[in-house]
């Protein structure tokens, strides 16, 4: 690489929202943050303590998409020193994979002065992930709604979301693999349909800024909530107090264990205090959308 140094931001994501299984993701305030300087080889220090133990060359998901990324372009990656620090929660369904993938397609870009279109960089991140739901978040930032078949990848993005958030987050990391094992192989053909009209109207509610419709919706999805809830404490409990406390509506964030709750912009506060005071098996965190996605700019050596 040349002399210069730069740095990477990556939002964090929540996705699904309910029955928008696979398909819809929200970038959230959290970020992972990388300084990228030159180096004979490469160098990976995590300094964010929860992250330590990734702190190494071999199976780093960074370098396997940064690698990727170089190979889709046949081209070879110079090593590079990262420095890497991130309030994303590890293991906690708030998109920490995608966000790693995110950041390496980027460092590849940058590294490689690829130019990269959004649309390049959500194809190769889809293609790792399996699906686009929290890697389009990660990349674009606000809401994203996207279809995927393997070979074509069609996402809307609305930057700006107009909502507070709340996120419940419980000490227990949930592997994805073991979550997406609680599911159903089939679904009967009535159900998919109830199942993919509540996505639709999810889709189209979010998009026109009815979050009160959107609420309603979440707790509609056949696709995966029904399979999974019973590994949440006090999950029936939370969706009464939820309403109580005049929030939009919640939802299992992306595999789990965190629940995500939309609610009117200037409540995230107190209704993040409320709940973690009712269920203190989780913590109440409140925060907002990010509507700025992965970004990469040059720093002072």
């Amino acid at each position: 690489m040349s002399g210069k140094e730069f740095s990477i931001a990556v939002p964090a994501s929540t996705a699904n929202l309910g029955p928008g299984f696979d398909s819809i993701g929200l970038a959230l305030d959290l970020h992972l943050n990388i300084h990228v300087s030159p180096a004979d080889s490469w160098q990976l220090d995590y300094k964010t303590p929860e992250y330590a133990h990734l702190s190494g060359v071999e199976g780093n998901l960074i370098l396997q998409a940064a690698e990727r990324t170089a190979a889709a372009y046949g081209k070879k990656l110079p090593p590079a020193k990262l420095e890497i620090e991130t309030d994303i929660p590890l293991g906690r369904g708030l998109g920490s994979s995608a966000s790693a993938i995110a950041a390496g397609i980027e460092l590849a870009n940058r590294l490689l002065d690829l130019n990269m279109s959004d649309q390049q960089k959500v194809k190769i991140g889809t293609d790792m992930e399996g699906h686009p739901d929290n890697i389009s978040a990660s990349l674009l930032g606000g809401l994203t709604i996207s279809y995927f078949d393997e070979e074509q990848i069609e996402t809307v993005h609305v930057e700006q979301v107009n909502i507070g958030v709340v996120l419940l987050i419980p000490q227990e990391i949930f592997l994805t693999e073991e979550s997406r094992n609680l599911l159903p192989e089939q679904l009967q053909y009535a159900e998919s349909v109830r199942g993919s009209a509540a996505a639709n109207v999810l889709s189209a509610a979010m998009v026109s800024g009815d979050w009160e419709k959107a609420g309603k919706l979440m707790s509609k999805d056949i696709f995966h909530q029904p399979y999974r809830q019973n590994r949440f404490p006090d999950f029936e409990k939370i969706g009464e107090a939820c309403r109580k406390l005049g929030a939009y509506g919640y939802a299992i964030s992306g595999a789990g264990p965190s629940l995500f709750i939309p609610v009117r912009p200037g409540d995230e506060q107190h209704i993040a205090k409320a709940l973690g005071e009712q269920f203190p098996h989780y913590e109440g965190i409140a925060m907002k959308t990010a509507c700025e996605g992965t970004k990469s700019c040059e720093t002072v050596a």
